[in-house]
């Protein structure tokens, strides 16, 4: 199992939806809308690094109100 935390930039106004169109997301653990440089943190669990890439940059990424992400593999 991979684990990965995907940071999520949110457009003005849009981290309460955002929230719940990535929690919707096959693999994403939980969402949580945090203060600082990013709106959101999802925690993502999968098989495998490909599918972490799949979620990160084909699904999050995609979603409408998302303005950047950033992506780090837990390493233990």
């Amino acid at each position: 199992m991979v684990t990965a935390y995907v940071m999520v930039k949110a457009h003005t106004g849009n981290a309460n939806k955002l929230r719940d169109d990535i929690a919707a997301i096959d693999g994403v653990e939980n969402v949580h809308i945090v203060a600082g440089d990013f709106d959101l943190i999802a925690k993502v669990s999968v098989g495998s690094p490909a599918e972490v890439k799949e979620v990160a940059a084909s699904e999050i990424q995609n979603i409408q109100g998302v303005e950047d992400t950033q992506t780090y593999v837990a390493m233990d």
